[in-house]
């Protein structure tokens, strides 16, 4: 750092200057550099003062060329933590503090946020599903009325991971209706086969045991067949068991009309919000039984179903904007949630 000139150094390159004499001249005399001379006289002209202005606060640390290395840093490794960047710091010779690198990176307008986890999808996948998007991207609304969805999901009924808090009297921590029940060794999950469309939800069946192709025909035997409606379109994914030539068959035998599905997409499939809003609904009244489960999704607001079909078309259209996200190798894709 440059040494600050005093008051009567600074008074002299004022006075040889009104005196006529050059800057480089001014800069022989008193042995300073011809830059510091004319910053001196610039001050002077238009603050009228030589003295040191007042600050509005502490100098910045960190030099407008360690901030553009911790912003090119982040901008390449976006998860990199603050030590490291201190640590980068460091060696360049600038030492600061933790607190010091997340003033400078929240002044630039970033901020800390959870990373979210999302599925790690191939580029063939992504692929499929932007040609899926892009051709059904101007489908009519009415093209989706007729489209009964569906999906497997795990739910966990039980050991709840956040913190619940109960409004109680004293000596009543053990009432029932204070509590959370548990199970050994944290279980309580189980697996579930749903389906919904556009007026509400389909029926709900438990998946007991590992499913194979036997079982997921019967599944569709006894509950997609009461649900699903003449001129209606099915909607699965492309797990081996869906896709497994018996079950193409006796969909086939059915006179059940599949919709065209890409793999790994469940970005694009709308019961995911519906498992979401289900999850959360667990987790507030704890169901103690399936029965009690099957009224919780039965209670579904028709209205939401409606809204998850009609706005279908923005799901597609994320889908799409995602694609400038894509790397190559391996991608990442979820759909927003609507």
């Amino acid at each position: 750092m440059a040494k600050e000139l005093s008051k009567d150094i600074r008074d002299k390159n004022v006075d040889l200057h009104k005196a006529g004499i050059g800057y480089k001249t001014i800069s022989k005399q008193l042995g300073e550099k011809v830059t510091i001379v004319g910053v001196i006289i610039f001050k002077w002209k238009k603050h009228k003062i030589t003295a040191d202005l007042p600050r509005s606060g502490a100098p910045c640390k960190i030099s407008p060329c360690g901030v553009s290395m911790i912003m090119r840093t982040l901008r390449n490794q976006p998860r990199t933590t603050r030590e490291d960047l201190v640590n980068d710091l460091k060696a360049a010779g600038t030492i600061v503090t933790k607190k010091t690198i997340g003033n400078t990176v929240r002044c630039e307008g970033l901020k800390s946020c959870s990373a979210r986890k999302v599925p790690l999808v191939k580029k063939a996948y992504v692929q499929a599903h932007l040609k899926f998007a892009s051709e059904h991207l101007n489908d009519s609304e009415e093209n989706w009325v007729k489209v009964l969805w569906s999906y497997e999901t795990k739910i966990k009924l039980f050991g709840i991971n956040s913190t619940r808090h109960a409004w109680r009297r004293r000596n009543a921590a053990c009432d029932p209706k204070n509590t959370i029940p548990t199970v050994k060794h944290g279980g309580g999950n189980i697996m579930l086969w749903g389906s919904f469309y556009a007026k509400g939800t389909g029926q709900l069946h438990r998946i007991k045991g590992t499913m194979d192709g036997a079982m997921y025909r019967q599944i569709l035997g006894e509950n997609l067949l009461p649900s699903l409606k003449m001129g209606w379109v099915f909607q699965h994914d492309s797990d081996p068991k869906h896709t497994a030539k018996a079950t193409k068959e006796w969909l086939k035998k059915k006179h059940i009309k599949v919709l065209e599905w890409p793999s790994q997409s469940i970005d694009l499939n709308p019961i995911e919000n519906l498992w979401r809003e289900l999850k959360v609904q667990v987790a507030k009244h704890q169901p103690r039984n399936l029965n009690d489960l099957e009224r919780i999704w039965d209670k579904t607001p028709p209205e939401m179903c409606a809204n998850l079909v009609a706005n279908y078309k923005k799901r597609r259209t994320s889908v799409i904007a995602k694609q400038e996200f894509c790397h190559k190798g391996t991608f990442s894709l979820r759909g927003l949630v609507f």
